[in-house]
């Protein structure tokens, strides 16, 4: 059975920069879609990025592109989310999530939320 397992949050500094990481256990990624989402105190999830299971494909939320990046290493069985140029609205619970489908995410947007698994989350707070 696989389960997600986020790591990589923490207390960082307006500018600064962090990696998540989505580490697959019981199970590998394989080839599955894997998206990012964050929830803020008081606000709806909202989807921040996806990639595409062959990792060529990655659609990100506006306000992240640019400074935001996914990868992967099925190998590894991980999934990433590096975060340059963090401001305090990017504070909130970061958590991974697998599409068994494959379709989830395909074309320009917009990014999904009905994905099959989800992790627990890592808590990252971007504060001065």
């Amino acid at each position: 059975q696989l389960q997600l397992v986020e790591s990589g949050g923490g207390l960082v500094q307006p500018g600064g920069s962090l990696t998540l990481s989505c580490a697959g256990s019981g199970s590998t990624l394989d080839h599955y879609v894997v998206g990012w989402f964050r929830r803020a105190p008081g606000k709806e999830r909202e989807g921040v990025s996806c990639i595409s299971g062959s990792g060529a494909h990655t659609i990100y939320k506006q306000s992240v592109k640019g400074r935001f990046t996914t990868s992967r290493d099925d190998a590894k069985s991980t999934v990433w989310l590096h975060m340059n140029y963090l401001t305090p609205e990017d504070t909130g619970l970061y958590f991974c999530a697998v599409d068994y489908s494959g379709s989830v995410c395909r074309g320009e947007g917009p990014l999904r939320d009905d994905y099959d698994l989800w992790g627990s989350g890592t808590q990252v707070t971007v504060s001065s």
